[in-house]
C-alpha cells in the first residue's frame, strides 16, 4: 500500500514536513482511515482542531476510508471571503 500524504500552511511547520509517502503495508494501521493515515505519518501528534482534510482533493472526514495510491492532504480551515466577494463577478452583470 502507497499513500501520499501532504501537509499544507501552519500544518507543514508543526509536522516539520510538506511531503511523505506511507509505503509499506506492514506500517499501516489495520484500520486505514484519514485519523490513522495522520497518527502514522505524525507518529501520533494530536491533530489540530479544525484540521480539514482531503482524499484525492476532494474534502473528507476523519473517518473517510483510505486505498492504496491515495492521496491525503491536512490544512488550517481557509478564512475570510472569495476574492469575487470583494470586487464584484465575473458573470458578466
Amino acid at each position: 500500500m502507497s499513500i501520499t500524504v501532504k501537509f499544507f500552511a501552519r500544518l507543514r511547520e508543526q509536522v516539520g514536513k510538506a511531503e511523505l509517502i506511507l509505503d509499506d503495508a506492514s506500517d499501516m494501521p489495520s484500520a486505514r482511515d484519514i485519523q490513522s493515515i495522520w497518527n502514522q505519518a505524525t507518529e501520533n501528534m494530536r491533530m489540530p482542531d479544525n484540521t480539514l482534510c482531503a482524499i484525492n482533493m476532494e474534502y473528507s472526514n476523519t473517518d473517510a476510508p483510505v486505498k492504496d495510491g491515495d492521496e491525503v492532504a491536512f490544512f488550517p480551515p481557509v478564512t475570510g471571503g472569495s476574492y469575487l466577494d470583494h470586487h464584484g463577478d465575473h458573470h458578466g452583470s
